[in-house]
């Protein structure tokens, strides 16, 4: 049987289910009990910085009663305070918790910084619910009972997040076991489901991202894709090289030609919508393993670019939690996979090719190979779906990193209202967003040339604002995001975000978008003042 054979069988639609991931327990008033006398209970409760006392949060003021005041005794004795992103652990406290961790959530009144474009108050309980849970781990605890700390989501996010660890490539008795997560002592348990959802979801983008390239080609990822999504009850359309060849993705097909693993095309279909509501498109770069073409990049850290496709595993990331949390919205995506290779049918530099809309490419530079299967990918998109907005993601250029470093996505934007729904979103996650200019100053040098309409490297420097130029070109008059997250979407290098393990994929912006989705199917929430 041939690959392009199997790709037509994986077309399948299943009935929806709702309940994405498997029920958690909850705790809400009394301290859940050990199912086994081995199993380790440990316990994640906030205290708040303060000049004069130390000032406990509701949960640990109730534990610290419970145990008789000794919570509060060992705090005082380990230290004058718990500053923000510090831990104290103690154990023997109370006999059903194997390890206590009282965590540091700064200012009891934090809240959202204009500057910072951050809510710290969120930030700081998922940092400290983060940190707890990676310290409780490494006491060898099972079963983790997390305080919400006043913002439940957050709770569940910062420590779910923490404790992700990819290791698919292990074996199976060197695997470490991850602790469970339940809510202890609130009432909010909606709230606490809801940041498990976003944090699972991310953890998908990570666990796709970090896959080996020879593990995950063009054709594995769809079969992922496949996995995750229909099960949901969301439309997977899996289309091979012919189909491709059909419908004249001339820019797309040039960029695969280069590598031996056959391109594929995915179609996403999510209706939570009425029938007549016109949908989102997402577009998402699926380069499962980036080598430059025969513009090579250099052999030190190569290895990352099997990441290059972190864009198209936000997406489906985000799309599975819009069908978990049942978001009243439609969406439909086109995501391209290929490799971008060197090899004697790769495409070269001064290569012309067609763009679906009709504007000639010249190839200027083979490793700026995102923005040629992009253009190819929205352009169908716009024809076949009609959007009312479209957002693409993608690690498309090193000059975003430069300029932010880890810190934010790069965001472009032709309508300054979606600007502002993903700058809010950005401020609620924590995965902030920074706006970059997409002027015409950009666009004049990515088309000024005599011989042809568009060159994919453009003139001078800014090569973040000529990519978004570039793509710019292939837009209609339609509201349009394009987010380059090159500097995030990859490696966590240092721990300034102490929830994201070092070394390992972030899966960012995977919250951010899935809260803009939010935002945008329930207008009330988008209009709700920071």
């Amino acid at each position: 049987m041939s690959i392009a054979t199997v790709i037509r069988q994986i077309n399948w639609v299943r009935p929806r289910v709702l309940n994405v991931f498997k029920p958690r327990n909850f705790c809400s008033g009394e301290p859940a009990s050990s199912s086994s006398g081995e199993e380790k209970k440990g316990i994640i409760l906030g205290v708040y910085e303060s000049e004069n006392e130390l000032v406990l949060t509701k949960a640990a003021q109730k534990f610290n009663d419970h145990v008789g005041g000794k919570l509060l005794d060992l705090i005082k004795k380990a230290g004058k305070t718990v500053k923000r992103g510090n831990t104290r652990i103690f154990n023997n406290v109370d006999r059903e918790f194997w390890a206590v961790a009282v965590v540091g959530l700064g200012p009891e009144k934090a809240g959202y910084n204009e500057m910072e474009a951050i809510d710290e108050g969120m930030e700081n309980v998922r940092v400290a619910a983060g940190i707890g849970a990676q310290v409780l781990r490494k006491q060898g605890v099972d079963r983790i009972m997390v305080e919400g700390m006043g913002f439940p989501e957050q709770a569940a996010e910062g420590s779910a997040l923490a404790l992700w660890r990819y290791q698919e490539n292990k074996m199976r008795e060197k695997q470490k076991k991850t602790p469970t997560l339940e809510l202890f002592d609130d009432p909010d348990g909606e709230s606490f489901q809801r940041g498990l959802f976003k944090a699972e979801s991310q953890n998908l983008a990570r666990r796709l991202s970090d896959t080996p390239a020879n593990q995950m080609t063009p054709l594995h990822f769809a079969q992922e894709t496949v996995n995750e999504l229909c099960p949901c009850g969301i439309k997977v359309q899996v289309h091979d090289k012919d189909w491709i060849e059909q419908k004249k993705f001339s820019a797309f097909l040039t960029v695969a030609r280069g590598s031996c693993e056959p391109p594929v095309v995915l179609e996403i279909s999510y209706c939570g919508g009425p029938n007549d509501q016109k949908p989102i498109l997402f577009c998402g770069k699926g380069i499962t393993f980036d080598s430059g073409g025969l513009c090579l990049k250099k052999c030190k850290g190569m290895d990352v670019y099997k990441a290059d496709m972190c864009g198209a595993a936000a997406i489906i990331s985000a799309i599975r939690a819009a069908s978990a949390l049942s978001l009243p919205l439609n969406i439909e995506a086109v995501i391209p996979l290929c490799e971008n290779m060197p090899s004697g049918m790769a495409m070269k530099c001064g290569d012309i090719v067609m763009g679906m809309n009709g504007k000639s490419i010249m190839i200027t530079d083979t490793d700026n190979e995102g923005r040629l299967i992009l253009a190819d990918a929205m352009v169908y998109g716009q024809g076949i779906y009609k959007p009312r907005l479209i957002i693409d993601v993608a690690s498309l250029t090193p000059g975003v990193r430069s300029a932010l470093g880890s810190s934010a996505s790069g965001v472009f934007s032709n309508s300054q209202t979606m600007w502002s729904q993903v700058r809010k979103a950005g401020v609620i996650t924590g995965d902030r967003v920074w706006r970059l200019p997409l002027w015409k100053f950009f666009t004049k040098k990515v088309t000024r040339f005599k011989s042809h309409d568009v060159n994919n490297k453009g003139l001078g420097q800014g090569s973040s604002c000529l990519g978004a130029a570039f793509l710019n070109e292939f837009i209609s008059c339609v509201d349009w995001i394009h987010f380059d997250i090159t500097g995030v979407g990859f490696k966590s290098n240092h721990k300034v975000t102490p929830y994201y393990t070092k070394g390992r994929m972030t899966g960012r912006p995977t919250r951010t978008l899935i809260q803009l989705l939010y935002q945008l199917s329930c207008p009330s929430e988008g209009q709700r003042e920071l």
